[in-house]
C-alpha cells in the first residue's frame, strides 16, 4: 500500500519533479537505506530464527510438563485449551520476520560472491522449517515466501519437507566447506557493531557441524517410519556433529538497552511470562528421588530449587499463591541474562546413544548416553550469582558427577539401559535425555514417538479438567496460526489428519503428522 501511494503520489507531482530533482537529492536520508547487504540481514536471521523455538517451548513446557499452572483449572495450555493464536508467533516468525528475509540474503550473497552467507541462510532455512513442521505438521514451502504472488501458498506434505530440509543442509555444508577465497566480505566483523556471522563468530567448522547435528536430529525422528529410518546414518551424521559443548548452537540474551526491546531471557522475570507457572510434577520427580529412589539429583538446586515439588496440570501447586514470586524464576534457564539451547552436544549424544541402542551397538550406546548425562552437568555446573531475581547457583563438583553416574539413576551396564517390560524400548537414555532437555520442544519430539510412554515417563498425568477438544489424547501437534486461518482458509480446510480431522478443527491438535504414524 505505501508503495501505490508513493506511486501515486509521483505520478500527480510529475510536473514539479525536475524542479525539485537536486532538491530531493539533498534530503535523502542516510539512516534510512533502500539497499543492503548479506552482512547486516544474518544477525537478523540468526538470533530471530532461534527464538522461534522458544515461542514454541511457550506451549509446549506445558505438554511436556516441565511446567504447570499454579492455579487448579485455570483452563490453561497444560489443559489443552489451545487456540490459533497460541501457534501465531511459531508461524508468522517463521515465514515473515525470518524465512522472507533469507532468500534475499542468499540471493546478494550469491550475486557478490559470498558463499558462507550463502550457507548460512540454506542452514537457516533447513532450521525453521525443521522446528515449523515439527510443531504444526504440513505447512507451506515450495510456494512461501513469494510475497504478493502467492499469499496461499499450498501446504506441503511432511514427508516431503523432510527431503528439503536434508536438502537444504547438504547445500548448506558444501557452502560453508569452501574456502575462504570464495567469500568477498568477511563472515564476521564487529566493526561498526557486530554483523555477519554472530552464532559463530565467522567460524564456517561449526556451521557444518550444526548442519550435521540437525541431519541427526531430523533422521533420528524417523523411527516410526520403518525402512525411512536408519540408525547407521544417524551415528555417521553424529560422527561429524558437535565435538563439545562449546560448538552447542544457544541464544544469547542480553541487558535491555534502549531502544531495544524484549532481549532478555524469554523465562526470566522481567519479560515475566511464566509469573502464572512452576515446575511440572513430572519434571520435579525425575530430579529429587522420587522417579529414582534415594537419588537427589545434583541438578534439583539449579534447574528449581531444593524445594520445588511441582504441581499436576489442571491440579495447581508450587508457591501459596499467585501473588508470591514463582520459583520458576530460581531457575538456571530463567536467569535474565542467560542463553537459550537450541541444538547442543549432549543432546547430540542422547541421540547416538538411541540410535546405537535401535542398531543393537550396546555399548556404544552406554558409553554415549553417560556422556550425554556428564556433558549436561558440566555445562550448568559452574555455579555463581545472578539476578533478576538474585539467584545464588551451586557449582556441581566432579566427584558429584561421579557419585551420580555410578548412582541407581544412572544404568551401570547395556542391559539396564532397556525397559525390562519392553526391552526393544531405551528406557534409561529417554529418561535422562528428558532431564537435560528441559524447556527444549525436542522433548515433545521424543514423548511423540514413544506415545507418552507410562514406562518411560511414570509421572506424566493426563491433566484434570482437560478441554473436551482433546477427547483424553496428548496433543500430537500445535494448531494452525491465527493469520492462517484469516487468509488462507482454504487450504487449511483441506488440510486432514489420519483420522479425517481437518486444519480448521479446534480438535486438529490430536491429529498425529507423518512422522509419528
Amino acid at each position: 500500500m505505501k508503495k501505490l501511494l508513493m506511486l501515486l503520489g509521483l505520478a500527480l507531482a510529475a510536473p514539479a519533479l525536475t524542479s525539485c530533482e537536486k532538491f530531493l537529492d539533498k534530503n535523502t536520508d542516510p539512516n534510512s537505506p533502500t539497499e543492503t547487504t548479506p552482512n547486516f540481514l544474518l544477525p537478523s536471521i540468526i538470533s530471530n530464527g532461534l527464538a522461534i523455538q522458544y515461542a514454541s517451548e511457550q506451549r509446549v513446557a506445558a505438554i511436556t510438563q516441565n511446567i504447570a499452572a499454579r492455579s487448579a483449572n485455570a483452563g490453561g495450555i497444560d489443559q489443552y485449551f489451545f487456540t490459533n493464536a497460541f501457534s501465531t508467533a511459531t508461524f508468522n516468525n517463521t515465514y515473515f520476520l525470518v524465512g522472507g528475509n533469507i532468500g534475499p540474503m542468499i540471493k546478494l550473497a550469491q550475486q557478490e560472491g559470498s558463499a558462507y552467507y550463502v550457507g548460512a541462510g540454506k542452514i537457516m532455512m533447513a532450521l525453521i522449517l525443521a522446528h515449523a513442521t515439527d510443531m504444526l505438521g504440513d505447512i507451506p514451502y515450495r510456494e512461501a515466501f513469494q510475497g504478493d504472488k502467492n499469499y496461499t501458498p499450498a501446504y506441503d506434505p511432511q514427508e516431503q519437507l523432510y527431503g528439503d530440509i536434508d536438502q537444504l543442509l547438504d547445500e548448506g555444508i558444501t557452502e560453508m566447506s569452501k574456502p575462504a577465497s570464495a567469500n568477498m566480505r568477511p563472515f564476521y566483523s564487529t566493526s561498526p557493531s557486530p554483523n555477519g556471522d554472530i552464532l559463530y563468530k565467522g567460524d564456517p567448522t561449526k556451521w557444518v557441524r550444526l548442519a550435521w547435528s540437525l541431519k541427526a536430529r531430523q533422521q533420528q525422528h524417523l523411527t516410526k517410519k520403518g525402512g525411512k529410518y536408519d540408525p547407521a546414518k544417524v551415528l555417521d551424521y553424529v560422527s561429524k556433529g558437535f565435538r563439545g559443548s562449546a560448538d552447542d548452537c544457544i541464544l544469547q540474551f542480553q541487558t535491555l538497552v534502549s531502544p531495544l526491546a524484549n532481549t532478555t531471557n524469554y523465562y526470566g522475570q522481567t519479560r515475566n511470562n511464566f509469573a502464572t507457572y512452576t515446575y511440572g510434577a513430572n519434571f520435579i520427580k525425575f530430579l529429587n528421588g522420587a522417579t529414582f529412589p534415594g537419588v537427589v539429583d545434583p541438578r534439583l538446586p539449579i534447574m528449581a530449587t531444593a524445594t520445588s515439588t511441582g504441581a499436576d496440570p489442571g491440579r495447581g501447586g508450587g508457591p501459596a499463591s499467585t501473588t508470591t514470586l514463582t520459583d520458576f524464576y530460581s531457575s538456571w534457564y530463567a536467569r535474565d541474562i542467560g542463553y537459550m539451547d537450541v541444538i547442543t552436544y549432549h543432546e547430540l549424544q542422547f541421540i547416538k546413544a538411541e540410535a546405537a541402542f535401535l542398531a543393537n551397538q550396546k555399548s556404544v550406546a552406554l558409553a554415549a548416553y553417560r556422556e550425554g548425562i556428564q556433558a549436561h552437568m558440566t555445562k550448568i555446573g559452574p555455579g555463581g550469582t545472578f539476578s533478576t531475581p538474585t539467584v545464588t547457583f551451586p557449582a556441581i563438583t566432579p566427584a558429584q558427577i561421579t557419585a551420580y553416574l555410578a548412582s541407581g539413576a544412572v544404568a551401570q551396564t547395556e542391559a539396564d539401559l532397556a525397559s525390562p517390560a519392553t526391552p526393544n524400548v531405551p528406557r534409561a537414555i529417554m529418561q535422562q535425555k528428558y532431564i537435560a532437555m528441559f524447556l527444549n520442544p525436542e522433548s515433545w519430539t521424543d514423548m511423540r514417538r514413544y506415545d507418552f510412554s507410562p514406562d518411560i515417563y511414570p509421572n506424566l498425568v493426563f491433566p484434570a479438567g482437560a478441554s473436551s477438544d482433546a477427547g483424553g489424547q496428548f496433543p500430537r501437534r500445535l494448531l494452525p496460526g491465527a493469520t492462517e486461518v484469516l487468509y488462507n482458509n482454504a487450504r487449511l480446510q483441506a488440510l486432514t489428519g489420519p483420522d479425517g480431522i481437518n486444519g480448521l478443527s479446534p480438535k486438529f491438535f490430536t491429529q498425529k503428522m507423518w512422522w509419528d504414524q
